[in-house]
């Protein structure tokens, strides 16, 4: 079994004892849930450098980057730094994070806020509204063409943006679906952990111009955003460049002011 298989396997436990302990309809009764969400694909569009910038504690390649920063003044810190949005991983075993986060990060800032998950049950996407979401994250490779149909239906119907990642020209080219609104190009191979910018470029050109293109994973330096802006990128999800340092919000700051 991959990180994956493992990290789906754990997360199909977890929902099913959520969905027990706070069905949908408590979740509908959320503060959060007749907000209306911040279009991070609008966002992107219009952003001069595209960076949605992650708050990641740990990771199953990294093990722990940084588990000492205060999340609301990471928040804060990326909002002044110029990011376009705010990713937030709220998977709990393997990445350290929690749906607290999201919350946290929702009373903190004004700006587009990405639940970072791995879905894998509609049941998410209501969660992820009622804590603030603007957007969700699908993983291709761990959906079948169905769920991700349904999925990013479901998502568009609760008025969240959809960022679909893909891996490989198989995933891609059944994640070309009209409830998508950005298609991510992961650098990172899941089996092995090995990243590499190559597989963006190779991808590029086989994504619609219809899709916001975002590349995911490996960006450590203004260059290699430029060069993947080269090739129509318009969104680089950046965390850990960020994350390993004392202050997310500086480094994010001098990363822009250097671009």
């Amino acid at each position: 079994m991959t990180i994956l298989d493992h990290i789906i396997q754990n997360k199909l436990k977890e929902v099913n004892a959520k969905k027990a302990l706070f069905p949908i309809s408590v979740l509908e009764k959320s503060k959060a849930f007749v907000r209306s969400p911040i279009s991070l694909a609008a966002a992107l569009n219009h952003s001069r450098t595209g960076i949605i910038a992650e708050h990641k504690r740990r990771s199953p390649s990294k093990s722990v980057i940084n588990d000492q920063v205060n999340l609301p003044e990471v928040a804060s810190g990326y909002k002044k730094a110029g990011v376009c949005g705010i990713s937030v991983l709220t998977d709990t075993k393997y990445f350290g994070g929690s749906l607290d986060d999201l919350a946290l990060a929702r009373n903190c800032v004004d700006i587009p806020l990405l639940r970072k998950e791995f879905i894998i049950d509609p049941y998410q996407i209501y969660e992820a509204r009622a804590y603030g979401a603007d957007a969700i994250l699908l993983i291709a490779a761990a959906l079948s063409n169905n769920q991700l149909k349904q999925f990013s239906k479901t998502a568009k119907q609760l008025g969240l943006d959809v960022l679909l990642e893909v891996h490989n020209e198989e995933e891609l080219q059944r994640s070309l679906l009209p409830t998508v609104d950005m298609l991510g190009v992961n650098n990172r191979n899941l089996k092995n952990f090995e990243v590499s910018i190559e597989v963006s470029k190779a991808l590029s050109e086989k994504i619609p111009n219809d899709f916001i293109k975002i590349s995911e994973s490996g960006i450590s330096d203004p260059q290699t955003m430029k060069t993947l802006q080269d090739y129509g990128y318009k969104g680089f999800l950046i965390g850990e460049t960020f994350m390993k340092t004392d202050n997310p919000g500086e480094s994010a700051r001098n990363f822009i002011a250097s671009l």
